[in-house]
């Protein structure tokens, strides 16, 4: 079984991360998707306004047909190691130094590392903005 292994925020579930899901899950039979823990995110980005709690965006993503798993994380390059999986999926967006620590670790340690494009003409940042105007 080739496991498939990608990870997110996911604060603002839209079509673009359903569409990411789907891509993943075609590249394999199981998809681990891994959503990062609420305090892990207000650590690095403080005073980010989040719409869900951890708790919540892990059950938004696991009724999604796609997700086979679903998993907190705090720190990517660190929290991958304790992951079995075969492929990484990565979104282009996704390149800070813990993605870029992650992927590194994933090639040298036998793995797969897939980067998807964006689903054009929509991202959380888009909604965000939206959202404010109305």
């Amino acid at each position: 079984m080739k496991k498939i292994l990608t990870f997110g925020v996911y604060d603002m579930l839209h079509i673009g991360h359903i569409l990411l899901f789907k891509r993943a899950k075609d590249l394999g039979d199981y998809l681990i998707v891994a959503v990062q823990d609420e305090d892990c995110i207000l650590k690095y980005k403080p005073g980010t306004k989040m719409i869900y709690s951890t708790e919540e965006r892990l059950y938004m993503v696991s009724t999604i047909k796609y997700v086979d798993e679903v998993v907190t994380y705090r720190d990517v390059d660190v929290d991958i190691q304790n992951i079995p999986f075969d492929v990484l999926v990565v979104g282009e967006d996704q390149n800070h130094s813990g993605f870029q620590r992650a992927m590194a670790w994933s090639l040298a340690n036998g793995k797969e590392v897939v980067t998807l494009s964006r689903t054009a003409g929509i991202s959380s940042t888009l909604l965000r903005e939206y959202s404010r105007e109305k």
